[in-house]
């Protein structure tokens, strides 16, 4: 009964159970497009509109799998806009709407974000299937429609642009990693963090957007609160900038590295190591929690509500995902 419970919010009245065509993944979605606008008139939301091919190729299954099977784009897609799918090798209902926005049959994946009368509120996704693509959609057409983007979202999109981009890693050791993650997980720029040892040496390993956060500001915001006593890099120019920023014999060889078992300490120590996370949110709740504040803040509603059921229900057989992807983790319904 807990586990129903649980699960229910993790799919809103998934009544396609996992019957449900891979190609629309976990979203629950409304199959009338009349009835999706007079849904998006009366809830004054955008309408999240796939155009799909059901059953599909390989490009529209995984896409199902890729992005609307992601919890958290899944989340956003049903509860910040209404869901329509429009099978584009079907008749009927679905060739009209296909011909209302001159969409091609038998095509891969296309999404469009329209208000209640049909315009369109973002460009049109299609060609690039990543979820990067559909989140920047999902944000334009919520900042037009004068909606709030939800924090959540927002750090989701963070995350997924700047590993599309590139990140960039570094190792500093420190004299605690537990206070090394809490100081630099909270970081603009930074994605994600991990302890382990190094040398002998505590260390946390930082991955970072250069765009958003340099490498020598990275060294810089570490010394001040005395989480960067020493830099692990090989690279020449990172060893100059490390002199520049930290003094001379401050650059260390790179050894072999150990992760701490219980990295991200605060947030292993509290109910939240169950709660399945992106590597970005997990870096921010564990210095949330570290700072003595709630990581609701970080969280999607169903997150929040999950992380509930799991501190209400102790004696469940919770498992640790620290570490792990959150769509794998993610407890969807089986049934």
């Amino acid at each position: 009964m807990i586990l129903t419970l649980m699960l229910g919010f993790s799919s809103i009245a998934l009544s396609q159970g996992t019957q449900a065509p891979a190609e629309l993944g976990k979203v629950t979605w409304v199959r009338d497009f009349e009835q999706g606008l007079a849904r998006a008139k009366k809830e004054q939301k955008p309408v999240f509109l796939l155009f799909q091919e059901v059953p599909g190729c390989s490009t529209c299954q995984r896409y199902g799998a890729e992005v609307l099977s992601h919890p958290l784009i899944a989340e956003a897609i049903e509860s910040l806009f209404v869901p329509v799918a429009i099978y584009n090798n079907k008749g009927g209902k679905d060739a009209e709407v296909l011909k209302f926005y001159n969409e091609p049959a038998w095509n891969n994946p296309v999404v469009r974000i329209v208000d209640a009368s049909k315009k369109n509120l973002a460009e049109r996704v299609s060609g690039n299937y990543s979820p990067l693509a559909v989140l920047n959609s999902m944000m334009v057409a919520l900042e037009k429609s004068n909606l709030v983007v939800p924090t959540y979202l927002a750090l989701l999109r963070e995350e997924f642009q700047s590993k599309t981009l590139g990140t960039k890693t570094v190792t500093l050791s420190m004299y605690c990693f537990w206070t090394g993650e809490k100081e630099l997980g909270k970081l603009p720029g930074v994605v994600a963090t991990e302890a382990g040892f190094m040398a002998g040496r505590e260390v946390v390993t930082v991955e970072y957007n250069p765009r958003l956060l340099s490498f020598e500001n990275l060294i810089e915001s570490g010394s001040k609160v005395k989480c960067a006593d020493g830099v692990f890099t090989a690279d020449a120019q990172e060893q100059v900038k490390v002199e520049k920023v930290l003094g001379k014999g401050k650059v260390k060889e790179p050894s072999t590295y150990r992760p701490d078992p219980e990295s991200k300490y605060y947030l292993y120590q509290s109910h939240y190591r169950f709660l399945p996370m992106t590597e970005l949110q997990a870096a921010r709740a564990n210095s949330l929690l570290a700072g003595g504040k709630s990581p609701e803040e970080v969280l999607s509603p169903r997150q929040i509500e999950l992380a509930r059921q799991i501190k209400a229900n102790p004696k469940k057989n919770w498992k640790p995902v620290i570490g792990k992807s959150v769509t794998e983790s993610w407890p969807w319904p089986t049934t």
